[in-house]
């Protein structure tokens, strides 16, 4: 048979939305040009998602910002960049102002910065939509409340007029995707789109871009270091270091094959959670083979080792926040209580709003307590004066959450590091700079950075800083705000390894507040669970996670994603469930609830007609009924 002769196949060939070849960003710095990306091609097809992932400096977000002509001043973009058959680079800017928001939408990293503070979210939403479409006030208002239902946003009609700074993270990052999504754009950049969000509010912004997608049909461009969530939504990946793209496939095959070594290095970097139950695992199974009984680590084990000094005991702790004008005054912390020993990692988790930073700044003394116990290195915390905390600040260390901002820009670290040992011991001069040395030789930093400014070091280099400058004075008790939530994976697994160093050689204890439990649970000896100022469950680590007996910590731990396609799908399908069942849980207690209020309300309407249980049986009442 000649094969010229047969009949061709009338499937469709797919056509991308947007086709990316040879793309190249620089930027000009002291006269010369500095590549940020270099040769990077890609394409991206309807209902697809593309993840770029990689380190900060990579290139992935200033590639994807070249695409809208969103470099600055001194940056430009070569090669090409087609959306359909138009070609992006190179376009007028007045062009481009038609593209973006229309065909084109950005989900920014951070809602805080991007929206308008000065104007509504509504506004925001209503003034995209009449720059592109010819439409009136009212139609608008109609197509914005519209689009806040479809992000979930709760009490639309109100949000509508809502100010960013009034909503939460949660809800100023679904008013950004709203208002990305206004014109049904043909592509959406998402560039880190839950970075800074708690893992509930993240897995229902994953949920509602896996429903979008196949809603509108968009193509999706995912811009993240988070493997959880590349694993829960990406279909491809392309992987870039040092602005080249070093490996690309399918989201399967990345992360079951990866070929190349930076690929491989990024993902042996992130936490994974159940770890715990990983190891126990192991150990039963060896402990088979070697004929022994493996010990069971859900339970705190019995030791005989010496009495270890209790460093941090609350007892119904109470921190109120105080009430302004006619505000009430706001419980922050309610009756909670926890203890710490020497040597000890205890996990405190929850969500933002949860009290767990409130409980870090009061064991500090940043914040008073307003009633029940709480002694720290001995010290009663509640009623203390500023005198009576003086001798504590030597025993306690923190670490916060942004080493930019905590760390004196106008000190070159090493004076930041030693700043507490002159403070509190009268160290200086040689002595000092042997202090300063040493300590930076701790947290792997080279004694020639101690010249430097915090602005000329990266974010991982500072949160080292900060580390060491916690540690200058061996504090029995310290506390650690959220101190990788901002890093890189691979940034954040050497910091990790170098704090556990760290517990190992000086024995403090520590109180790790987080809301990565795949961290907490590599971390910690023990996990307290907070939800709504109140401590839901505190127990051992590997209990806690693999056997969670409150249904908040069940929720918790269903909403982390995990760095494994197909076992996120499974996790994801479980969640639904979970979700599900607690749902139709809550309906059925609202509805016995309702049937108890119709009840009562019947029998007051009796009582207040005179009829009883005998009334109603055919006996008249006192009031002659």
């Amino acid at each position: 048979m000649d094969t010229s002769d047969a009949v061709p196949s009338t499937a469709p060939a797919r056509t991308p939305v947007l086709s990316v070849r040879d793309l190249g960003v620089d930027f000009y710095v002291d006269g010369q040009w500095y590549p940020a990306a270099t040769g990077v091609s890609y394409d991206v097809f309807p209902g697809e998602v593309l993840a770029i992932v990689g380190e900060s400096g990579s290139g992935k977000t200033q590639s994807s910002m070249s695409l809208l002509g969103l470099l600055p001043q001194n940056g430009r973009a070569k090669g090409s960049a087609k959306l359909g058959d138009r070609e992006l680079l190179g376009m007028s800017a007045q062009k481009l102002r038609q593209v973006r928001g229309k065909e084109i939408a950005v989900i920014f990293q951070e809602p805080m910065t991007a929206l308008n503070p000065v104007y509504t979210v509504g506004f925001q939403i209503i003034e995209t939509l009449r720059t592109h479409f010819d439409i009136g006030p009212k139609e608008a208002r109609d197509r914005a409340l519209e689009l806040l239902r479809l992000v979930e946003i709760p009490d639309p009609d109100r949000r509508i007029d809502a100010y960013p700074h009034q909503l939460s993270g949660g809800q100023r990052q679904r008013a950004m995707i709203a208002q990305a999504l206004a014109c049904d754009p043909k592509l959406l950049i998402a560039d880190e789109p839950t970075t800074a969000l708690d893992v509930t509010v993240q897995a229902e912004i994953l949920k509602l871009m896996r429903d979008l997608r196949t809603r509108i049909d968009s193509g999706i461009v995912l811009i993240t270091h988070d493997m959880g969530v590349v694993a829960d939504l990406a279909d491809k990946i392309i992987v870039m270091k040092d602005g080249r793209v070093v490996e690309e496939g399918s989201s399967l095959s990345i992360f079951t094959e990866p070929t190349h070594p930076y690929t491989i290095k990024l993902l042996d970097a992130v936490p994974h959670l159940g770890r715990s139950a990983d190891a126990l695992a192991v150990e039963t199974a060896q402990a088979e083979t070697s004929g022994t009984t493996a010990v069971d680590r859900s339970t705190p084990q019995a030791t005989d080792g010496p009495v270890r000094e209790t460093v941090l005991e609350a007892k119904d702790m109470v921190i109120e926040y105080p009430g302004r004008r006619r505000q009430p005054a706001f419980r922050a912390v309610d009756g909670v209580s926890l203890s710490l020993k020497q040597g000890e990692v205890v996990g405190l988790v929850g969500e933002s709003g949860s009290g767990k930073t409130t409980i870090g700044r009061a064991v500090v003394g940043l914040l008073p307590v307003t009633s029940g116990e709480l002694r720290i290195v001995g010290q009663n915390m509640v009623g203390a004066s500023a005198n009576d905390l003086k001798p504590l600040r030597s025993k306690v260390g923190i670490v916060f959450q942004d080493p930019g901002s905590s760390l004196n820009p106008r000190l070159p670290i090493g004076e930041s590091i030693g700043e507490p040992l002159f403070l509190h011991r009268g160290v200086k001069g040689a002595e000092m700079s042997r202090a300063v040395e040493r300590l930076l030789d701790q947290v792997q930093l080279p004694r020639a950075m101690r010249n430097r400014y915090p602005h000329e070091l990266s974010g991982g280099q500072r949160q080292r800083v900060g580390i060491a400058r916690s540690l200058a004075l061996e504090p029995q008790l310290l506390v650690a705000d959220e101190p990788t939530s901002a890093l890189d994976v691979s940034v954040q697994a050497t910091v990790l390894e170098l704090f556990q160093d760290l517990q190992r050689e000086h024995g403090f204890a520590c109180l790790f507040i987080s809301h990565d439990l795949a961290v907490v649970e590599m971390l910690s000896d023990r996990i307290a669970v907070m939800h709504n100022g109140r401590l839901v469950e505190i127990g051992d680590t590997a209990q806690v996670v693999n056997h969670p007996k409150d249904s908040y910590t069940q929720r918790l731990l269903a909403a982390v994603p995990v760095p494994d396609p197909v076992a996120q799908q499974e996790r994801r399908l479980t969640r639904d469930a979970l979700l599900e069942a607690q749902r139709d849980e809550l309906e059925r207690a609202e509805i016995a609830r309702a049937d108890e209020l119709t009840v009562a309300s019947e029998t007051a309407d009796l009582d207040a007609h005179g009829i009883t249980d005998q009334g109603a049986g055919g006996h008249t009442t006192g009031r002659g009924f």
